[in-house]
């Protein structure tokens, strides 16, 4: 799919209320000059600022403090923000892909994962530079994007898939380290959340020159830009060499984005969002997109740092400011979304045809083998102070309370998640969809927090109930803003992307105060099974099999609604029923499930996906196949998880993600 703003129509939607969008920024941009200004003045009086900016007092503490750390500090959010805005925009050019940006092509991921290598296996790296290693990570994450995606000629559905895909990879292997070497890389991923405190300017010397020569660089290149815009073949016609100018480009994108990460780590958001609103405000031509996502990129960096500052403190970094950019840029981003013309690519779920399975009544009987084989084996088999061992008689005896409840709630947490997301795909036709993806097990866990943190619920049964509620409102809104666009992959994904930020950011201000709720609901985005018992699992189980039930009165739905509206029509089915029960039942998987095993584990994702690889394409069979698959992924992280690394323990679900990453990305590469 060409730029948006590449086709006149998509120009018009684009500019057709820039006003209303530059309002909005010039306001966002007044509240964060406001805040800057309460910021300092509460640091030192207003008279004295002049002095304390071109030539401090060195014997007036205060003076030296806004100097040396508010100045930079302010600084450095303009400077970061700018590149991320820049980088996203160049990205979504090269790419012609409206949803291309550090998040979601993994390079911010991939950074920060490169350097968390080298500080525990080559730390003399990071004397020599920072810069270097984080280039290194950001550029292995996205030629991992680039083969996945390659076979599909680099098609915006294939390309941010697979940038997701890498994404939670990087971000799983990530985690996982951290909790292995804790005591190594805890402060690397607090700094790594975006951190933007300064104690000098030593980070502005070093940032500004690279900054610098890469928008030099990018300068000497708009033309090659712009053409690049244009479909392949309209660009060679033009005598440009796509591959080399491509390759050019994101370069140095990945550059951009690899030193904002190495200077302050990751921050999330403003590469995404900041083009997204220059489209907005009307910018069509290459160059003003490109000066417009650099200042609204500024601007909306610089507004969350100051608002974080009159939060914790000039000298604090509870919150930090990567994390808490969603709270400014997603807000702004959804209100706009319905406004935002990304063009209209159908549906691609009722368009593949894979090869379906001959018999696929042995396929699912082989998976359902699988399965207990798997349940089995986790059940008996085990590391022990004297090594691995089988459990029988009363060595089981003593372990099956310990154990059958975990097999029993992930087995039922990993069914319901890949039923969930084969809802979602064909409610959509986006064969993307999945509660993960969306912002729905966001939603679902956004509710827990309320139900935890307004109401003051702890019970599971007022906490699944409140989950089910945010995840319904999750799917809803997700829909509602994406229903101008015929529910269109891009807009669906930001949505989702939108939605899950704001999550995240609100999770972090709440563990960031120190209320130990927070660390209750920590615990459970680990995804661990460690606390499961056999109540948890028997209403579990319970809530599966009752939710499961209902599956086959919704096939027939399941059925007609890949085939779109007018299909539906045709075939009798109504406009709002069959919509409506659809997302109640996706809801309500999604949120019995996250109470399990967390809001991510990639089971919605990638169980769909592999039914209908294996050739289970009918509603009925694909709805088996991934219930099977889901469940048999989840029974094998989990026991992997508990027994690996024995006697410590890696939570269920981020042993799911990383199983199911390389699944994923072996299918991509074939397809």
């Amino acid at each position: 799919m060409a730029d948006a703003l590449a086709s006149p129509g998509a120009a018009r939607g684009a500019g057709a209320r820039p006003v209303g969008a530059a309002l909005l920024l010039a306001l966002v941009a007044a509240a964060a000059l406001a805040a800057t200004l309460l910021n300092l003045t509460a640091q030192l009086p207003a008279p004295l600022l002049a002095q304390a900016v071109l030539a401090p007092d060195l014997g007036d503490m205060r003076q030296v403090l806004v100097h040396y750390s508010a100045l930079p500090r302010l600084t450095v959010s303009l400077l970061c923000g700018a590149a991320l805005g820049l980088a996203g925009a160049v990205f979504q050019q090269v790419l012609r892909n409206p949803l291309a940006a550090p998040d979601t092509l993994g390079v911010a991921a991939g950074a920060q994962l490169a350097l968390a290598l080298a500080t525990l296996a080559a730390p003399e790296l990071l004397v020599w530079g920072r810069d270097g290693v984080a280039l290194a990570g950001g550029a292995a994450a996205v030629a991992a994007v680039f083969a996945l995606a390659w076979r599909k000629s680099l098609s915006p559905l294939a390309v941010v898939l697979a940038g997701l895909v890498v994404g939670l990879q990087a971000g799983a292997a990530g985690a996982a380290l951290v909790l292995l070497k804790h005591e190594w890389l805890q402060s690397l991923f607090i700094w790594g959340a975006g951190s933007l405190g300064q104690q000098d300017w030593t980070t502005v010397l070093r940032l500004a020159p690279r900054l610098g020569l890469a928008v030099l660089a990018l300068g000497l290149m708009l033309r090659p830009l712009t053409l690049l815009g244009l479909d392949d073949a309209g660009a060679r016609s033009l005598g440009l060499p796509l591959e080399v100018h491509r390759f050019l480009a994101l370069g140095l994108a990945v550059a951009i984005t690899a030193f904002v990460v190495a200077a302050v780590g990751v921050i999330g958001f403003v590469g995404l969002a900041a083009p997204a609103l220059a489209r907005l405000g009307g910018a069509r031509r290459l160059g003003a997109r490109l000066l417009a996502a650099a200042l609204i990129g500024a601007v909306l960096l610089w507004a969350a740092d100051q608002a974080v500052q009159i939060v914790t403190g000039l000298q604090g970094d509870l919150l930090p400011t990567g994390a808490v950019t969603a709270l400014v840029g997603a807000p702004l981003l959804l209100f706009l979304l319905p406004r935002l013309s990304l063009g209209v690519e159908p549906p691609a779920l009722a368009s593949e045809r894979p090869v379906r399975a001959l018999r696929p009544g042995r396929l699912l009987a082989l998976l359902a083998a699988g399965l207990c084989v798997a349940a089995v084996l986790a059940l008996l088999v085990g590391p022990g102070p004297q090594g691995w061992r089988i459990a029988l008689g009363e060595d089981l005896t003593g372990l099956l309370p310990w154990r059958l409840p975990r097999i029993a709630a992930a087995l039922a947490a990993g069914a319901m998640l890949a039923v969930a997301g084969v809802m979602m795909q064909r409610l959509t036709g986006n064969p993307m969809a999945s509660p993960e993806v969306m912002g729905v097990s966001a939603g679902a866990a956004f509710g827990m927090m309320a139900a935890l943190f307004v109401i003051g619920a702890t019970g599971r049964p007022a906490l699944t109930a409140a989950a089910a509620a945010g995840a319904f409102a999750a799917l809803a809104g997700a829909l509602a803003l994406s229903r101008r666009a015929h529910y269109a992959p891009e807009r669906l994904l930001l949505a989702g992307v939108a939605l899950t930020a704001v999550f995240d950011a609100l999770v972090l201000v709440l563990t960031a105060g120190g209320d130990p709720r927070a660390m209750l609901l920590l615990n459970w985005l680990t995804g661990s099974t460690y606390k499961v018992d056999g109540s948890v699992a028997v209403l579990t189980a319970g809530l599966a099999l009752a939710l499961l039930a209902l599956a086959p009165l919704l096939l027939r739905w399941l059925a007609i609604l890949p085939l779109g509206p007018a299909a539906g029509r045709a075939l009798g089915l109504g406009p709002a029923a069959p919509r409506l029960a659809v997302l109640l039942a996706t809801a309500a998987l999604t949120a019995a499930s996250t109470l399990v095993v967390g809001p991510l584990t990639f089971i919605g994702l990638m169980a769909p996906h592999l039914s209908r690889r294996l050739g289970l394409v009918s509603a009925g069979l694909q709805v088996a196949g991934a219930a099977l698959l889901g469940a048999l992924i989840m029974v094998a992280a989990d026991w992997i998880g508990r027994t690996v690394l024995f006697p410590r323990q890696l939570p269920a679900g981020l042993v799911a993600t990383l199983i199911g990453g390389p699944i994923l990305m072996a299918l991509l590469r074939r397809r």
